[in-house]
This record gives structure tokens, sequence and C-alpha cells, in this order.
């Protein structure tokens, strides 16, 4: 075999080696299942540790990353992003409004998390009903590993999408560059789902101004 034959041999290896470890990424996306989350009230460290425990292997660098700081949750509640503590001990339904967060705060803004959760909570938290907020994390966060199975077989796609371009570049330049080819499928991806979900949430922003306005008007006259 050339030493050209080699190269080619060795990056295909490398590059397949690095699709699978995202598959496998995939694999290991962690969903907090309701009933894990303990039915005691928890101090904010009890917290912090609990999410820290459940979601590390999410983060970008596991060992030094933290999942849930106090200065976070302190702002999210600042913020209305979660409903204050009763006697400085968080329920199993703040950890969830927790969770939720941890997932949407890497493609939104914090107004954004806000508009989207305020009625959530409104309605859900402490609600005590058949339908609770438990109720609503566990229909959205059931349909995961259906979607993992999805996400897989796209990603998928666009590697081997990837892998067909740069084919007349210098053979010491197509790895990188399929590989960036790789890297702007999906950054696209996220563009355009993050547009949607932008476009969205203004959506219901405007929903809910809307009363709003109407009641500012009518006290007026």
């Amino acid at each position: 075999m050339t030493r050209v034959m080699q190269v080619e041999v060795s990056m295909k290896i490398d590059t397949e080696n690095l699709l699978n470890s995202i598959l496998d990424s995939l694999s290991r996306i962690e969903y907090v299942r309701p009933e894990d989350i303990p039915d005691i009230d928890l101090y904010m460290d009890q917290v912090t540790t609990f999410m820290d425990s459940r979601l590390r292997t999410t983060t970008r660098n596991p060992g030094d990353d933290k999942v849930l700081t106090k200065t976070m949750i302190n702002n999210y509640a600042k913020n209305d992003l979660l409903p204050p503590p009763v006697r400085k001990k968080y329920s199993k339904e703040h950890v969830l409004v927790l969770i939720f967060i941890y997932y949407f705060k890497g493609v939104m803004s914090i107004n954004d998390i806000q508009v989207l959760l305020k009625p959530i909570t409104d309605k859900y938290f402490g609600g005590g009903g058949a339908f609770d907020l438990e109720a609503v994390y566990q229909e959205v966060f059931g349909m995961e590993q259906e979607e993992v199975e999805l996400l897989k077989e796209d990603v998928r796609r666009n590697y081997l999408k990837a892998r067909q371009t740069f084919q007349e570049a210098p053979q010491e330049d197509q790895e990188f560059l399929q590989k960036f080819s790789f890297i702007c499928l999906l950054s696209f991806d996220v563009y355009v789902k993050k547009l949607m979900i932008e476009k969205m949430v203004d959506d219901l922003a405007g929903h809910m101004t809307a009363p709003d306005k109407k009641e500012k008007r009518e006290k007026k006259e």
C-alpha cells in the first residue's frame, strides 16, 4: 500500500470515528424522568448537586463545566423564569422548570424562555390537578427516544452528503474541507430551527400582550 493510500485510509477511519462518537453522544443524552427527582423539597445545594449528577454528561467539558450554579438559580428567579422557593426550599416542580431552562438556554434568550415558560408555570405550577407541570414535562420529554433516533439518521445523511463534497480539492485539504461542510450543514439546520423558534415565541408574545393592551385601553376609556 502506498503512503498516499495509507493516509487516505487513516483519514477515512478518523472521520468515521468522529461520526460514531457524535452518534454515541446522541445516545447518551440523558432524560431525567420525573420519578428520578426526589419527592421531598430540596435546598439549593441539593438542587445543584442533583442537576449536576444527572446532566453532567451533556456538557461540553464534563470535567469542568457546571450544569447549574446558585447564581444561575437566583438569576432565573429574578427574571421570573422560576417561581420563588418556599422557605428556601425547592420542590420537584422547581427542578422540572430548571430542566426546561437548561435545555432552552442553549438556543434561546432569557426573555424568550420567559415568554415560553410563564404561561406554563402560571397555569400548571403548584396546580395539584390531574394535569399538572409533571404531566406537561412527561408528555414533552417522553418523545425523546424516538426523536434521538430520527436525529441520528439526519446526522448520518448530512455526514454522507458532506463526504461527497470537495472531491476536486487537493488531497491534503479534503479531510478538513469535508469536516467544514459537515459543520456547515449542521449549523444551517440549527440556524433555520432557531429562526422558527424565534418566530413562534414572537407569536406567543403577541398573543400574550394583546389582552394586556386591551385591558389598559379599556381602563383609559
